[in-house]
């Protein structure tokens, strides 16, 4: 099988995505219940490093605003790549999620660099 482009690709990802989900009630709750934990295992993640940095002063104010900017194209990737016809609250939740993420993910590389 030949892929076209790109967007077969992305309807393959996504589309069996929804089809799994759509089987049973138990995988959507699977697929929400992950989508939460990652949330919030990701925002306390975050806040964790966000108060190991601490304080706001010239130093940290780089660190954070950084890890923003690093939050902001991890969204706008995001909306990119997951589709919006279907499933479209499931992906928001996966969105900011992995936005939390990149963001503590960048908190956690400068702490390490700061303690090193």
């Amino acid at each position: 099988m030949k892929i076209k482009s790109i967007f077969d690709i992305h309807n393959a990802i996504f589309h069996s995505l929804k089809s799994w989900a759509e089987q049973s009630t138990g995988n959507w709750n699977i697929l929400i219940g992950v989508g939460f934990l990652l949330l919030m295992g990701s925002a306390i993640f975050t806040y964790v490093f966000y108060k190991k940095i601490g304080q706001d002063d010239e130093r940290t104010n780089k660190i954070f605003l950084k890890s923003s900017y690093f939050m902001l194209l991890t969204i706008i990737l995001c909306d990119m790549i997951f589709p919006k016809e279907y499933m479209w609250n499931i992906f928001f939740l996966f969105k900011y999620a992995l936005a939390f993420l990149a963001g503590g993910i960048y908190m956690a590389i400068q702490y390490k660099k700061d303690l090193s």
